[in-house]
């Protein structure tokens, strides 16, 4: 069969093939040339530019003006719409016919009122099949509309892809035309470049790769381009090679389409929602002519989206969904951050992603779906089993930029214990194109040899959406099972799961927080959105409690659930995890801070609601403490339109309390030195500091301890140079440590703001540059064990970061750091190249360096970012990136932070409940004088924290209350309530009832058992 030898070089005959299927060379004589046979003008082209998103209705309806191609439209983030007559030769017949639109915006196809096909020319979906084989009862002339947005499928950055976008882009279409298009010539190319490619793949160690040379030569010689009729031959020869079979115990790669589109990034919310549109409706027209076709898809927002914007599609995917090829994973509202939302929050991203995709398609994910998020907390396995959830499916982790991650598949272990199935796709990507690289990069790279036989391929384009082609579908079939290659097989996540799940004995365990060696900046950046996070956190914990309690104050108080679920959604969407990162792009900023307002406004009109049915009206101020542990502290109360002042108020656990001023045990005492320090005591702390601002001295009375390093300063602001490699708004690279410099201008030195008593205070304002300065107050309240150091910075830098540094005199090998319903410990050296790498942490509301009964606990109201190296503690304030938003961070900052010295353990010196104080504020209300303290909610162990009051979902009448463990012991806790409880029940976090596991409901309360970090939800019926 063969043509006589000739010396076989690989280099020449590889580039041969490569030739012949090339779509810049030789395109006049090789295969490629061929794939389009007759091309046809439309018969007119016309349209009409808007700077808004619109629906198809009301775009029909506007003026179309004439245009041609090569025409420019814009500008940036425009939406240019095209009103296209075609009229099909009637020559034509018998032929596929496509219309081919090449555009540098992303299009969308309408067709009948319908959106039909996605075009991206980033996507490689160029083309809308008008007819598969044109027929004479077949429309020969139709009208399309095609809605063109003015951006890319990766936004317009000017310069680079990450670079703040051009505003002014222009954009243009450069082909639009009728072809016919030969599909067998399609076939062939898929044929050719699957064996060019197993020839790279396999290199020259492989004979299998030099049996695919020779084929792939062998079919340049019997393949004429000219002559369709030569084609069968070719086809043969290389499905000869192809159904080459593997032996039973190779590797199966199980492929599965997926479109991975941000909810927002480099395009803002409202483009993300026609990314879906296109996205989706090309799936759709796959899964038609594609049977075994089978699609992942995540994000209930997304899917919430389309069902508002494109009903008939949404019905579409329903039906779908309901013959299991279009399937919903993931189980959360947005695929967000997996650091920095609060353990409530990420409870609410499954309670809402859960119970929309069973409301919408009748079912529950089984799988966790988070393949792009810069790391992931160790208390995720516990919320994740108590959502229904038992496997977890990323593969961000393959960005670390210090150590390779060990494992592939493995069970991992979270902070109490839960354990859940998990799967990094070997092929280190969650965008394949379904090539023979894919393939074999699949099977080499899996770390877990031996142990999993059974690996995901995630193949369609992804971030900017795109998603999968005919031809990948095509490239895959093609080598179902062929020697030499992993077996292929269209998958469910289930079944890739089961399969996983039934070979798992010799999988092994990695215990704790899946920490990425990358995107650490995150932490820090766009501060305004991780303000507007933490403070509307606070705000709708403050609003469902209150509310809760107002159900049983007030017979007639309605529960604002629909309003609050709204409030709630908002939030959930800003903790995308490009949004709360501040990874995105200025317009995406200013929507999230917009939405954050929105929650604010929103919430605070539900929280004077609901705290006005807690008590009778009245000219007295009293206090409502949403937290589950009595307070004594000092507040700022009114007193008509002109008098305020400060009281020392104690307020029940989660209750109201009337204002009534409690003289403290020991005033405040504001001392102004000689040579302008200013000491402050108030018999638990004594601080001297230093007219720039600085701690010389901070001294815990009890203690009988200093805490401030020997020759150290305390609240030291630092600025470090802040240019990564390339990854702008998300990297801080470990050298910038090499560029310390203090910052030592004073504008204004400390003084006294105010004098003792309740509160002493002082001032002082320093310069960091030219353009920035910090203005800082610093406050010791009486009867308060830790120091608040209230912040305003006015920031004009670029690519620098500000911290503050806190040297302390403690000896410890870990810091410990606030996580979502618990903390963790991480080291404070260096010795190895895993501990080097998280030279800059994340941690919530605090963290702490202790040795044996003593320590110090560095406490905030809304930063994230951390170091803690020997003995210096840091928290990271700013940064000042400029890509992809170029104004990041600019402007003025308001923020605080703590710094309290303790005896005996952080847990037991109440270090959680004071971070909680800081960052949950008592609230006035205003009642009768007549008004008595009552508490609702109070927990006998303080180990225990009463995290979440709220009405059930769907029953009315019914209390959820969430507590967790949370210094990491053992413990027998009661929950005391006044409220009347009938019955408990111990539920999941989706609020579903354990029939098996009633609670006994006594005089005393409710007691429970807890295990180290456990969360516990129980559902309260009145």
């Amino acid at each position: 069969m063969y043509h006589l030898p000739v010396l076989k070089n690989r280099r020449t005959l590889l580039e041969r093939a490569e030739k012949f299927i090339s779509d810049i060379y030789f395109t006049d004589c090789n295969l490629r040339g061929r794939l389009y046979g007759d091309s046809c003008p439309l018969e007119s082209l016309a349209c009409f530019l808007t700077p808004k998103r619109i629906t198809f209705t009301e775009a029909s309806k506007q003026i179309f003006d004439p245009c041609k191609v090569g025409d420019t439209f814009g500008p940036t983030w425009w939406t240019c719409w095209f009103k296209a007559t075609l009229k099909i030769p009637e020559s034509w017949r018998g032929k596929e016919v496509h219309l081919l639109w090449e555009s540098d915006g992303e299009a969308m196809v309408w067709r009948d009122e319908q959106p039909v096909q996605g075009l991206t020319k980033e996507g490689e979906k160029t083309s809308y099949i008008l007819s598969e084989c044109l027929q004479d009862e077949e429309p020969h002339s139709l009208t399309l509309y095609v809605e063109m947005a003015c951006n890319g499928l990766f936004g317009a950055g000017q310069g680079s892809q990450i670079a703040a976008p051009d505003p002014n882009r222009k954009f243009s279409v450069q082909r639009a035309e009728l072809v016919v298009f030969n599909r067998d010539v399609r076939e062939l190319l898929t044929d050719f470049e699957m064996l060019v490619d197993i020839v790279k793949e396999l290199g020259e160690e492989e004979q299998r790769g030099y049996q695919a040379l020779f084929t792939v030569n062998e079919m340049v010689n019997l393949c004429d381009p000219s002559d369709p009729s030569s084609f069968a031959k070719v086809h043969s020869l290389a499905g000869t090679f192809f159904n080459q079979r593997n032996g039973e115990s190779q590797h199966t790669v199980h492929a599965m389409g997926h479109c991975h589109i941000d909810s927002a990034w480099l395009w803002p919310y409202e483009e993300t929602i026609r990314k879906c549109g296109r996205s989706w409706v090309t799936v759709i027209r796959l899964m038609e002519k594609n049977p075994e076709f089978v699609f992942t898809c995540s994000q209930a927002q997304q899917f919430q989206w389309v069902k508002s914007w494109y009903p008939g599609l949404f019905s579409s995917i329903q039906h779908y969904v309901k013959k299991g090829q279009f399937i919903p994973v993931g189980g959360t509202w947005v695929e967000m951050d997996g650091n920095l939302p609060s353990g409530e929050s990420m409870v609410r991203q499954f309670l809402e992603g859960q119970r929309f995709f069973n409301k919408e398609f009748g079912r529950y994910c089984k799988e966790f779906w988070l393949p792009d998020t810069f790391g992931y907390s160790a208390q995720l396995p516990q919320i994740m089993q108590g959502c229904g959830i038992s496997n977890f499916l990323t593969q961000k982790l393959s960005w670390n930029l210090i150590n390779t991650f060990p494992h592939n598949t493995f069970f991992w272990e979270g902070l109490d214990g839960s354990t859940v199935l998990t799967h990094f796709p070997p092929g280190n990507s969650y965008e394949m194109k379904g090539k023979v690289e894919d393939l074999v990069k699949t099977l080499k790279n899996n770390k877990d040899k031996g142990r999993a036989n059974h690996s995901a391929a995630l193949f369609g384009f992804g971030d900017g959406g795109g998603g999968p082609t005919q031809l990948m579908l095509d490239r895959l079939r093609l080598v179902q099972d062929t020697n030499g290659l992993p077996k292929v097989q269209m998958s469910t996540p289930d079944e890739l799961f089961t399969r996983l799940q039934a070979d798992s004995a010799l999988l092994c365990t990695w215990a704790g927080e899946l920490f990425l060696e990358l995107h650490n900046g995150t932490y820090t950046t766009q501060a305004q959105i991780k303000r507007g996070n933490r403070q509307c956190e606070t705000l709708l914990h403050d609003i469902e409690i209150a509310s809760s309690l107002a159900l049983y104050r007030n017979n007639t108080f309605p529960y604002p659930a629909e309003k609050l679920q709204e409030l709630w959604r908002l939030l959930l969407l800003n903790q995308f995890h490009d949004v709360i990162p501040g990874s995105c792009i200025e317009m995406v900023v200013e929507d999230a801070l917009k939405y954050y307002e929105d929650i604010r406004s929103g919430g605070a009109a539900l929280l004077r609601d609901a705290c006005e049915a807690l008590v009778a009206k009245g000219s007295s101020v009293a206090v409502f403490n949403s937290l589950p542990w009595e307070r004594l502290e000092v507040v700022q109360i009114q007193e008509g339109a002109e008098k305020s002042g400060l009281a020392l108020v104690r307020a029940s656990s989660i209750g109201v309390s009337p204002v009534k001023d409690t003289p403290p045990v020991t005033p405040v005492s504001v001392t102004v030195q000689a040579d302008g320090t200013v000491v402050m005591e108030n018999g638990l702390l004594k601080t001297a500091i230093n007219r720039d601002g600085t701690l010389a001295s901070l001294y815990l009375i009890s203690g009988n301890r200093e805490s401030i390093s020997d020759g150290c300063l305390g609240n030291q602001f630092v600025m470090f140079d802040d240019v990564p490699l390339y990854w702008d708004a998300w990297d801080v690279m470990d050298y910038h440590l090499q560029t310390r410099k203090p910052v030592a201008e004073v504008v204004q030195p400390v003084h006294v703001v105010s004098s003792g008593g309740l509160r002493g205070s002082v001032s002082f304002t320093l310069r960091i540059s030219d353009k920035s300065t910090i203005t800082q107050e610093i406050i010791m309240d009486a009867m308060c064990p830790y120091i608040k150091f209230s912040t305003e910075v006015q920031w004009a830098e670029s690519h620098k970061f500000l911290k503050v540094e806190f040297p302390v005199r403690v000896r410890s090998p870990n810091a410990t750091y606030e996580i979502q319903f618990g903390h963790l410990q991480r080291p404070t050296h260096r010795n190895t190249s895993w501990d080097w790498a998280r030279f800059e942490v994340w941690g919530h509301k605090w963290a702490d360096l202790s040795e044996h009964n003593f320590g110090v606990s560095l406490l905030n109201d809304c930063k994230y970012g951390y170091s803690v190296h020997k003995n210096t503690m840091t928290l990271s304030l700013l940064r000042a990136p400029k890509a992809p938003d170029a104004t990041a961070d600019m402007g003025i900052h308001h923020f605080t932070y703590a710094i309290m010295p303790h005896t005996r353990s952080f847990q037991e010196a109440s270090v959680i409940q004071c971070a909680y104080n800081l960052n949950f504020p008592l609230r006035l209300i205003q009642c009768s004088p007549d008004t008595m303290p009552w508490s609702a909610f109070s927990v006998t162990s303080q180990a225990v924290v009463l995290e979440t009051i709220k009405q059930a979902e769907d029953r009315g009448g019914v209390l959820i209350v969430r507590l967790y463990e949370s210094h990491g012991s053992s413990v027998t806790a009661t929950l005391r309530t006044t409220l009347p409880v009938r019955e408990a029940w111990v539920c999941d976090l989706l609020e579903k009832q354990d029939p098996n596991r009633p609670v006994q409901v006594t005089s005393e309360g409710i007691t429970l058992d807890f295990k180290p970090f456990q969360i516990v939800s129980l559902l309260l019926i009145m």
